[in-house]
């Protein structure tokens, strides 16, 4: 039998591999499969026939991502990644051990947002042209969570000077929660303007979305994120350098998390974060800060 590159496939007799791509178009003896379920395998067809299935799909296998990993971390399926995360955490996303780390410092910075950062207060200060005061609640909102490090809080107040550029942030900020375009123009505008005042880093482009709306957008932790989702095989097209592609893809994957994590019942991408920190450990980096 043939197996051509991309094909889908299941094994005949192991039900929990899962669904499998063919990785290689098979030589006379062996074929390269990478299944949900356990991850690359190379099967011997003397003994083994995948049986193929037409017009399947899975998140992870139509956004695979096999070669080129920077962390080479082993994939990791989501079974074992869910069975680490509670052997950390037992009580799931509703412990207290893990709202005493994480969720009152993220509830309190969403509430700010909510209240200094709303549409209308947002319009009233546009129409004035009282664009240091968009600033000053940015500002409020940035230091309500420890997200955004020390360092680049202070980039942002020290870019944040000049009026000009306070018109500039508050615009495309305006534009980038309120605005009914598409969100890929919408968010390369917000870059382009952290661009010009030297703050377009991963943390600081994602943050506002997250912050105002954590039910459908995810912080982008460049480390944490990047690992996770290699751990998961799942391509997000990473690059330090903020892109759209980088950013919708990301976006993908937090909503393939959420949605496979259903049985833990996330509230939010603030969960899905979590997840991510609790199931890629990264050395030199403590728990609380991978965690908040």
């Amino acid at each position: 039998m043939e197996y051509k590159k991309g094909d889908r496939v299941r094994h005949p007799k192991l039900a929990d591999w899962g669904l499998g791509q063919v990785l290689v178009n098979n030589d006379n003896d062996s074929v390269r499969i990478f299944f949900v379920g356990v991850g690359e395998k190379v099967l011997s067809l003397k003994h083994i026939q995948p049986v193929h299935v037409k017009n399947a799909h899975h998140p992870v296998l139509d956004n695979l991502h096999t070669e080129n990993c920077k962390s080479k971390c082993k994939y990791q399926s989501l079974k074992q990644s869910i069975s680490t995360f509670l052997t950390r955490f037992p009580d799931g996303f509703y412990g207290d051990d893990l709202k005493k780390e994480l969720n009152n410092n993220n509830q309190k910075a969403h509430k700010q947002a909510q209240k200094l950062l709303n549409e209308d207060l947002l319009i009233d200060c546009i129409i004035s042209a009282d664009y240091q005061q968009i600033t000053e609640n940015v500002l409020t909102v940035v230091d309500a969570s420890k997200l955004i490090s020390v360092p680049e809080k202070k980039g942002l107040r020290g870019a944040l000077v000049d009026p000009d550029s306070q018109k500039k942030l508050a615009l495309s900020l305006y534009k980038l929660l309120y605005c009914k375009e598409p969100l890929q123009g919408r968010f390369m505008n917000f870059s382009q303007v952290l661009q010009q005042l030297h703050l377009a880093k991963w943390t600081i482009v994602s943050y506002f979305l997250f912050v105002m709306h954590p039910k459908r957008y995810l912080f982008i932790k460049p480390n944490v994120t990047q690992h996770a989702s290699e751990l998961c095989g799942f391509e997000i097209n990473f690059k330090a350098q903020v892109n759209w592609l980088t950013y919708e893809s990301t976006l993908k994957f937090s909503e393939y998390l959420f949605t496979e994590l259903a049985t833990l019942k996330p509230r939010n991408m603030t969960d899905v974060q979590v997840f991510m920190s609790c199931i890629t450990p990264i050395k030199g980096e403590k728990k609380a800060k991978r965690l908040s």
